[in-house]
């Protein structure tokens, strides 16, 4: 555009009308407007506030400075440039577009956005939301700028919290006041949501899972909580590790790991919150290095004398699973060393899923038995009651249940009663000073409320040196649907404890009738009880009836089962005072919880007891 510019000697009122009409041609131009210099907008700290929900929810913030860390396919992450200096504030934020963003890594933005509180990915209540911007105006500033320094998490960082998830409040941690990001793993993973952070020389607790997670500790997890021999980090009374860091594979696919591998090279990513978890989304793939670790070894055969029982859940194991049967019956042989009785949970129909009318599982046991005869063990017999059809929980048509198998070897020999069904309830009489039973096996209670839509419990009753021996066989309601350990609602919402607990009171009540009959009677409570050794429903079961064999084994060597990285038990023994007083010894083999769940039998770890009958115990 050629723009006249009138000589000095001109008229004043004519140069005034020639400016006039320049700013008029400037103005309908229209140039592209400047953008407001960072340090006029909201920063991403002010937004993020000290607290689980952002001071600026529901308005509008404009030109909030930042560098792009990480893009996905609905939007991106950016952090700010320089900190406030408050480390409970976080300095990331996630701007969610709903595309493909072109924006990258290293570019500088000034964004003007709505702020909500989304709620993330996952099912069922009781989840965090996430600060975020949405219906974002973007302006790219510049590209090419260097990331914002990562966050350590542990030594050289900051130091998350090693056993308290949220304390000292409880209802929804929205409402919450507090914030304690030294205190609380909820507080402290908040205060770095969205941000760039860095974990060295991790360990996994677990294997990669079936979501192609993998759960970690920084530093070799040298200053977190109790570890297993193994590498995991085990679940006690108050402390469900908030130091568990959870790689997810959202952007970068996991490897498969085991418990105790671990990586050399800095883990580096974005936290962000899904599934009731906070999660780190790594900005390059992970190589981890195996640990090592071993199955435990096999187990001799009990010696003379002795009475080996175990327990274990077979991962809903069908006739259809030939290789499935045929690895129990190797473990049942060279493993468990061909033990005396054995219950098993998670048994299901002979068809499994196949969603036909078929309700037994002899052919399943059948099977096992083959198998076991086929290694040269020793011959079995099993005990079963067929539920009624889809009555007692699990997958649609699979109709698991609990059963027995025992060895017809060794001296046991079934107390003589009709079989039960599955709608008959067993009883237990006296009979002039001597205990006796309505069913063998029976079920107890099969009609109260306790156990609807959920497995009922077996009993079965031998005669074993002249004595009965009553062994309970059970799989309690599992914990799924309760809130998470991560979620809004603190104490966690444990929604399926009331069931465990009545199903506990049932089976204690029973135990009891006997041990009023017959103080000495040995009795076995057995099974996937699906709930901690020191959780209410357990304590209640146990009484001052039972004793709980897990207590015996220390500390880092009571799980049998992982959950989100946490080394917990589920399963149990638990015995009168008749037999707990000849105990010999008590065993959790740790064969499948810590392994690649592509090759383990299950996902449970089986427990073994050998009880003493020789004189020497008397």
């Amino acid at each position: 555009m050629f723009i006249f510019i009138p000589s000095k000697k001109k008229n004043p009122a004519h140069l005034l009308l020639l400016w006039s009409f320049l700013i008029v041609l400037m103005v309908g131009c229209e140039p592209t407007p400047v953008p407001t210099p960072p340090e006029a907008g909201v920063s991403i700290a002010e937004i993020q506030g000290a607290g689980h929900t952002s001071p600026y929810e529901n308005l509008t913030v404009e030109n909030v400075h930042g560098i792009v860390t990480m893009t996905r396919g609905d939007g991106f992450f950016m952090q700010s440039v320089h900190s406030d200096g408050n480390p409970t504030t976080s300095e990331g934020i996630f701007v969610y577009q709903g595309l493909i963003p072109n924006v990258q890594p290293g570019d500088a933005v000034l964004v003007s956005a709505k702020v909500e509180e989304r709620e993330p990915l996952g099912f069922g209540e009781g989840n965090l939301s996430i600060t975020t911007l949405v219906f974002p105006y973007v302006v790219v500033l510049s590209s090419g700028n260097p990331l914002p320094a990562a966050t350590i998490i542990g030594e050289g960082g900051r130091m998350p919290p090693t056993e308290t998830i949220h304390g000292g409040y409880a209802g929804s941690v929205r409402e919450s006041a507090a914030f304690e990001p030294e205190i609380n793993g909820l507080d402290f993973y908040e205060s770095l949501e969205g941000m760039l952070v860095q974990v060295n020389n991790a360990v996994a607790v677990a294997p990669t899972n079936q979501y192609r997670e993998i759960v970690i500790l920084p530093d070799r997890g040298t200053w977190a909580g109790v570890r297993t021999p193994n590498g995991g980090i085990v679940v006690r009374p108050g402390d469900f590790n908030p130091e568990r860091i959870i790689l997810d594979d959202g952007l970068r696919m996991m490897p498969f790991v085991q418990t105790g591998d671990y990586t050399e090279e800095p883990i580096i990513g974005v936290i962000d919150y899904a599934y009731g978890n906070y999660r780190l989304l790594p900005v390059e793939s992970v190589p981890f290095i195996a640990g090592g670790i071993t199955p435990d070894p096999p187990l001799a055969p009990a010696t003379p004398g002795q009475l080996r029982i175990a327990s274990y859940n077979a991962y809903n194991l069908s006739a259809l699973d030939v290789e499935q049967m045929a690895l129990l019956g190797d473990q049942i042989v060279n493993l468990m060393g061909s033990p005396d009785i054995l219950g098993l949970q998670e048994i299901m129909d002979d068809d499994g899923v196949t969603g036909t009318l078929t309700v037994s599982a002899d052919k399943t046991y059948r099977g096992i038995i083959d198998a076991i005869h086929f290694l040269g063990g020793p011959p079995y017999g099993y005990l079963n009651i067929d539920p009624l059809p889809d009555s007692d929980g699990g997958a649609q048509g699979s109709n698991i249940r609990v059963g027995f198998l025992y060895r017809l070897d060794t001296g046991l020999s079934l107390v003589d009663a009709p079989h039960g069904d599955a709608e008959t309830a067993i009883e237990v009489f006296n009979e002039g000073g001597k205990l006796s039973v309505s069913l063998n096996p029976g079920r107890i209670e099969p009609d109260n409320e306790a156990f609807v839509n959920s497995r009922k419990p077996l009993v079965a009753t031998f005669m074993y040196q002249g004595a009965p021996l009553i062994l309970i066989n059970n799989h309690f309601i599992s914990k799924r649907g309760d809130s998470p350990l991560f979620g809004e609602f603190q104490p966690p919402i444990q929604y399926s404890e009331p069931k465990r607990m009545q199903q506990s009171q049932v089976v204690h009540e029973f135990i009891t009738a006997i041990l009023d009959i017959d103080p000495g009677c040995w009795v076995v409570v057995l099974g996937d009880l699906n709930d901690f050794h020191f959780s209410k429903p357990i304590q209640a079961l146990q009484g001052e009836v039972l004793h709980n064999l897990i207590e015996t084994l220390p500390v880092e060597g009571r799980y049998t089962y992982i959950y989100e990285g946490n080394s917990q038990v589920l399963d149990h023994i638990l015995v009168s005072e008749g037999l707990y007083r000849r105990l010999v010894s008590f065993n959790i083999l740790h064969v499948n919880s810590d392994f690649d769940h592509r090759y383990r039998f299950s996902d449970h770890d089986l427990l073994v007891a050998d009880f003493g009958f020789s004189s020497v115990y008397d």
